[in-house]
Order: structure tokens, then sequence, then C-alpha cells
């Protein structure tokens, strides 16, 4: 069986990652803290039996923390998130695999465990889904490209979760949630995922 896990980050540039937690602890934290994310997700996915590709942002970028022996790179395409994963999800149903994962990086506790539950589920079901406590997903897993699960969402608020759902059931689609979980997006997402922070806020004269 041919799986494919779909890996979705930015490119590390102050002042274009985490801007709404850049808001209150500076863009050089927040570009520190998202490269701690980016460098906790690739380490939590490297053991996962799949095909695995990161989507940069802007471009790609050589030499960082995702080896080329290990990860397929490209650029994400499309005018907005939701085209850019049925985009990416088509790319990998076409290169003849049959189970397609697509994850971000901003979750903390997504682990090589979680990622295989989502693979194994889909023998079972059509989706599977990992919910975030912000409304959102921090995965979504599927065998068929559905488009209307990406068409005309309005992303990053708290109804992309609630309207995807009712989008399943309007198509039949049957659906396996996840465990719910945390992004990282703001200050008090990541002292709510971390305990603390790990970054301290800029001071300026």
């Amino acid at each position: 069986m041919k799986h494919a896990l779909l890996i979705f980050t930015k490119n590390l540039e102050e002042g274009k990652v985490k801007t709404r937690l850049a808001a209150t602890i500076g863009t050089s934290a927040a570009l520190s803290v998202y490269k701690e994310l980016l460098l906790h997700t690739e380490r939590n996915v490297r053991g996962v039996k799949a095909n695995m590709t990161v989507l940069y942002s802007d471009y790609i970028a050589a030499g960082d923390m995702w080896d080329e022996n290990s990860y397929s790179k490209a650029v994400q395409r499309g005018a907005d998130l939701g085209e850019r994963m049925r985009n990416a999800i088509y790319n990998a149903i076409a290169r003849g695999n049959k189970r397609v994962a697509v994850i971000g990086s901003d979750c903390l506790q997504l682990t090589e465990e979680i990622i295989d539950e989502s693979f194994r589920q889909l023998e079972y079901h059509d989706i599977v889904i990992g919910p975030a406590e912000d409304g959102g997903y921090y995965l979504i897993a599927m065998k068929s490209l559905h488009e209307d699960l990406f068409r005309n969402m309005v992303w990053s608020t708290s109804e992309v979760l609630k309207d995807t759902l009712s989008r399943c059931r309007d198509l039949n689609l049957s659906v396996y949630c996840l465990q719910e979980f945390n992004d990282i997006d703001t200050e008090a997402d990541l002292i709510k995922a971390s305990g603390k922070l790990f970054y301290g806020k800029e001071t300026h004269d």
C-alpha cells in the first residue's frame, strides 16, 4: 500500500511566519518558535512509512532540516490554502499513492503514531480529520480527492472544521476524528501547549 504524507510549511523568513504570535512576542522570537516547530515536526514524522513531501510556501529551501534523501520537496501551488491542498493531494494520487495525509507544522502534539493511525483508519473511513482546538484541523487524510472539501472555504477561522464536517455529511463521506490537539498560532496557544514561553518577548527602546 502506497501512502503519501504531505507536509505544508512556510519558508523561514522573519516577519512572514507566525504573524499572530509575532504581534505579541516580536518577529524574531516568532521566527525562532516556528523553526523549533519545524524541527519538532521533522523529528516526529521521520519514522512514518510513507512517501513524504515537504511543500514550501514560496521556494524550495536546500540544506535545511528536511533531508533530501528522506523527503521530496515542492512549492505549494494555488490561490488559497484550499487550492494548494487540493493540488498537492491530486498530485500525490496521480503518482500512485492510495492514501494521502496532509499536515501542517504548527502542532507540538502531533506524533508518528497519530499519522500512522490516520492511514490505518482510511481502511474503514473515507476521511480522517485531526481536529484543532481553534476550530480548524491539524491533519486531513483521504483515499480519493474530494475537491468540495477545499473549495470556497473561509480559511483560518473557527468554522473550518465545522464546515468541513458538514460538507462530508452532504457528500455521504464517512469520517474518523482523531484526538483534538492545539495548533500554535498565538502566545496563549504556545503557553498552553508548552507550559511556558520558550522565547522571551522582544524589548524595544
